[in-house]
């Protein structure tokens, strides 16, 4: 079976290098050349919406293309078609932007000027990675398989303030309407969704953070299946062991449930690591949860800065949700909006503790009353984000969005290396 490979050139003079050398190679099916990010994504969803088998196996990405960035653009294609291989083509061949191409998803580099052996090297090497992969994605039978799914990260502007129910219950929503669902705690030090659900397990997201290539085997023997049908990957019950998920470690694993699953929740706690920023960074949709109180919005206001200095996320790509939200409350989420310069999710969650406690100290907080106000608002700010079905109409514009809006520099190794500390 011919490879079918998709330039992805802005410069005209390297179309026509390029695609001339890849019509020389064996068994190559080189399809039309696309001249900008944006053309590149849609004809790539556009192949998906067909079916998985009609995406190219190989995508090669020149260094010139625009508007977006090369690197944001090989991290997009990556977590969107996981079973596309991408081949980054640049004059700089050195090995930190190597290692930075492998980090943002790329399969393999190759060096300008170009060099027949050395492209037909890598191509034919990232062509069998990608029938590879699709086909333990077509073994999956019950398991998403199609286009990345949406990816939600769930950060609390101060510790205490329902970051983590709100995680739960937007992962519970999504997986009752009929969307296979993973909930990661990637709160490493304190996080406990397991005692919310009160279970016991054995394996937690440690022991996939030496592992580079997670394959479906590994990821299913990792993840815990609550009765729910949610899939959850939880934090180590030994919080130092935490550390040993560095961000290339969260990038990978947030990449493997995103090829798996329709929808992944992330709730990254309180506080800001290398494993959270990255998870948070990757994101469709970063919710950062308050309550309407001057500390968790100073605290809110706080976190939004920070995120925006590391370039990890701007402040209009942040969505705040208001708990415990009364209107009585002083603090309304406009104030709040003002205040941070974000975007305020429409449904803001009601106080109403005495409703939760029962279950919250039960560990049964997916037994919540139906028809309880709580409940009923956290599902319905699953709707307004496009998780549950019906409604993903929403979560695709937003990924476009992303997709479209990568203007944003990368993050370098110094600032990584700050988040870290």
């Amino acid at each position: 079976m011919p490879t079918r490979i998709l330039p992805a050139v802005g410069d005209a003079d390297a179309v026509r290098s390029l695609t001339t050398l890849l019509s020389q190679l064996p068994d190559a099916e080189p399809v039309a050349p696309v001249t900008d990010s944006t053309q590149l994504v849609d004809t790539l969803a556009r192949l998906a919406a067909e079916s998985i088998d009609e995406l190219p196996e190989v995508v090669v990405v020149h260094e010139r293309i625009g508007p977006v960035p090369a690197l944001e653009l090989i991290r997009e294609v990556a977590l969107r078609f996981p079973a596309v291989g991408v081949i980054l083509v640049t004059s700089d061949a050195s090995p930190g932007l190597f290692q930075a191409a492998m980090d943002y998803g790329a399969r393999g580099l190759v060096a300008l000027p170009l060099h027949y052996e050395e492209l037909a090297s890598r191509v034919n090497a990232v062509a069998q990675w990608s029938v590879g992969v699709r086909r333990h994605l077509g073994a999956g039978g019950d398991v998403f398989s199609g286009v990345g799914g949406t990816v939600v990260t769930v950060s609390g502007a101060k510790g205490g303030v329902g970051a983590t129910l709100t995680a739960i219950q937007l992962a519970l929503a999504a997986q009752a309407s009929g969307r296979p669902t993973a909930l990661l705690d990637m709160d490493l030090q304190t996080g406990d969704i397991a005692s919310y659900l009160d279970i016991q397990f054995r394996r937690s997201v440690v022991d996939l953070a030496a592992i580079s290539d997670i394959s479906p085997r590994v990821l299913a023997d990792a993840v815990f299946r609550h009765d729910t049908g949610v899939a959850l990957l939880l934090a180590p019950g030994d919080g130092e062991r935490g550390e040993e998920v560095t961000d290339r470690a969260a990038r990978h694993i947030v990449s493997a449930l995103r090829s798996r699953y329709e929808v992944v929740v992330i709730d990254c706690g309180a506080q800001l690591s290398g494993a959270s920023a990255a998870a948070v960074e990757m994101a469709d949709t970063a919710l950062l949860v308050t309550t309407p109180d001057v500390v968790a919005v100073r605290g809110a206001k706080r976190t939004v800065r920070m995120w925006d200095r590391l370039q990890i996320r701007k402040a209009e790509e942040t969505t705040i949700v208001v708990n415990r939200h009364s209107r009585g409350t002083e603090i309304q989420p406009a104030l709040i909006q003002r205040i941070t310069g974000t975007a305020v999710a429409a449904t803001a969650v009601p106080a109403n503790f005495k409703e939760l406690q029962g279950a919250v100290d039960a560990g049964r907080v997916h037994e919540l009353d139906a028809k309880g106000t709580v409940k009923q608002a956290l599902w319905a700010l699953a709707g307004e984000l496009g998780l549950v079905k019906g409604t993903e109409g929403a979560a695709q514009q937003r990924r476009n969005g992303r997709a479209r809006g990568g203007d944003r520099a990368a993050l370098t190794f110094r600032r990584r290396k700050e988040i870290g500390r």
